[in-house]
């Protein structure tokens, strides 16, 4: 009948959600443990290395499973997946100021990721009836009568 709109990108923010999540815990573990990976004078928004490594590390699990909800489909997953996606791309300008590019990347990923979740979901029919293009009602014959 009908498919959903945005089945493709939606699959791509649950796969950079993973691969979101993968990252985000190694380099929690790496900022915990004050790994030699990171500038030791970086300066950030609020606290130190220590607890934005923990700060990371829970947002990686919260894509993980953001990524696993989505995969599983329905309607909760996706908006799991948005909030996550969004608490993503705040942490990510939070730490613009020992990072810059980095955060700049990852927030524009974060925000391409919101923005194929929130396509996801609708109808063809129901994007063009929003749009204002929709069918013409079936036309009877009446030659038949």
């Amino acid at each position: 009948m009908y498919e959903a709109k945005g089945v493709g990108r939606a699959i791509f923010a649950g796969v950079y959600l993973m691969i979101g999540s993968v990252l985000n815990i190694i380099y929690g573990i790496a900022e915990i443990s004050r790994s030699h990976f990171f500038v030791a004078n970086a300066h950030y928004v609020f606290s130190n290395l220590r607890s934005w490594g923990w700060v990371t590390l829970i947002l990686g699990v919260l894509e993980g499973l953001a990524a696993l909800s989505l995969f599983a489909g329905g309607e909760y997953g996706r908006w799991f997946a948005i909030v996550v996606a969004s608490l993503a791309a705040i942490s990510a300008l939070l730490q613009i100021s020992s990072y810059p590019l980095w955060s700049i990347a990852l927030f524009a990923l974060s925000l391409w990721i919101i923005h194929g979740l929130v396509q996801y979901g609708e109808t063809k029919r129901e994007a063009e009836a929003a749009m204002g293009a929709t069918e013409p009602p079936p036309v009877r014959s009446t030659m038949n009568r």
